[in-house]
């Protein structure tokens, strides 16, 4: 009888060869990463869509039975990342927490914030508040341990093992990787103000988290991927959904488009620079600053190459996150040449239509009237064929689905 107790306990109803274990490990896990990055990351973090009240449901359940997390803390916490990223009030940055606390302890610094009132009530809003959210989901120790005697029960010591991976899962990829490397490490689509990275072009192991930077840029998109060669297994899961019925598509990124008969610079084109400014941006990187510099590193020196080259990236930086050594290395390789300081001006200029001129859209208009006018009387054809495109371009609506 003692022996049937504990190779019950040892054993549990069922016992697997290892590929089960971990099969149910990799399975498990990876429903929790959906629910993260479809429920509460783009559907109630950032609204990016409508989810159908079973769906939602079923993820609430099982946030609460993996993870033992608080819709409302999670979104508060989030949100305020957004709202202050990279400042001392951002609730994880590895550049004042530090990568290696921010990686290994990232869910140590969330329950940090979470235990802040503040927070919840300024940033938590228009989170699930129902009688099971209050008595049930609100409860987190509740779910766990429940998940750990369903395992036990019927996995026996593997169960444990299981269940023991299943609770560092979310707080090392989601509040480590994401909220570390994420700001620390990777490549960039994007200049925005902040340091965002995309860890890796393939966002599977992570639900597309990995795509970090793109989400930065347009954090209300509920697809993640931006580039051709880039997957985002979560937007496929939403376009399932959305197939069944489950689901609402509010908002994706897509460039604004070129209409080739359009010739003045109007409220439509204002419209469309300002809303698609990340990709306006990055286009003006990719067809005028980097054609310009390659041009001149044809013609300079071999010193003068050397520090072009080395130099290349401070001039693609956003300027706000160029510190005052990098300041000076970029004044001393514009001081080489006349045209790579143009662009890199003009630059400048065209950011600031939509960040320091206020929300008058008439003065925004003359601003951006001027830019194309004056880019396109420089001479620099890059500079010139950049701004006619600017002329072409219509405002794109946000997608929403029937």
């Amino acid at each position: 009888m003692m022996n049937t107790i504990l190779n019950f306990v040892a054993r549990g109803l069922f016992d697997l060869p290892w590929w089960g274990y971990l099969a149910i490990l990799l399975s498990t896990t990876h429903v929790t990463i959906a629910a993260v990055t479809i429920f509460l990351h783009r559907h109630q973090a950032h609204r990016a869509l409508d989810l159908h009240p079973a769906v939602s449901h079923f993820f609430r359940f099982w946030l609460w039975l993996t993870t033992g997390m608080v819709t409302r803390e999670w979104v508060a916490v989030h949100r305020k990342h957004h709202a202050h990223c990279e400042t001392r009030d951002d609730p994880h940055s590895p550049f004042f927490a530090g990568i290696g606390t921010v990686l290994w302890r990232g869910a140590e610094l969330y329950r940090a914030e979470t235990a802040r009132p503040d927070t919840l009530r300024r940033f938590g809003t228009g989170t699930p508040d129902d009688a099971l959210e209050r008595r049930v989901y609100r409860h987190p120790n509740f779910g766990v341990g429940l998940l750990a005697v369903i395992e036990i029960g019927l996995l026996g010591a593997p169960g444990l093992a299981l269940w023991g991976l299943q609770m560092i899962w979310i707080p090392f990829f989601a509040a480590g990787i994401i909220n570390g490397l994420g700001h620390w490490w990777g490549y960039r689509n994007f200049e925005t103000r902040d340091r965002s990275t995309n860890i890796s072009p393939l966002g599977w192991l992570i639900g597309g988290e990995e795509l970090h930077n793109n989400h930065h840029a347009f954090p209300a998109s509920a697809k993640l991927s931006i580039q051709p060669w880039e997957f985002d297994i979560g937007w496929g899961y939403i376009r399932l959904l959305e197939w069944l019925g489950l689901a609402r598509v509010r908002r994706v990124a897509p460039p604004p488009p070129v209409e080739a008969d359009r010739q003045g610079v109007d409220m439509d084109t204002l419209r469309a620079v300002i809303r698609g400014r990340f990709h306006v941006m990055r286009r003006y990187a990719r067809e005028v600053i980097l054609p310009v510099v390659r041009e001149e590193l044809r013609c300079a020196d071999r010193s003068c190459r050397r520090r072009l080259r080395q130099a290349r990236r401070l001039v693609l930086r956003h300027s706000s996150l160029l510190d005052e050594a990098m300041q000076r290395r970029l004044e001393g390789v514009l001081d080489l040449s006349q045209r790579l300081r143009t662009v890199y001006q003009f630059r400048e200029r065209l950011q600031l239509i939509w960040t320091r001129c206020g929300k008058d859209e008439q003065g925004r208009l003359e601003a951006l009237q001027a830019w194309c006018a004056e880019a396109e009387a420089t001479g620099i054809q890059a500079l010139a064929g950049f701004a006619e495109r600017v002329r072409r371009l219509v405002p794109v609506r946000p997608r929403l689905s029937a």
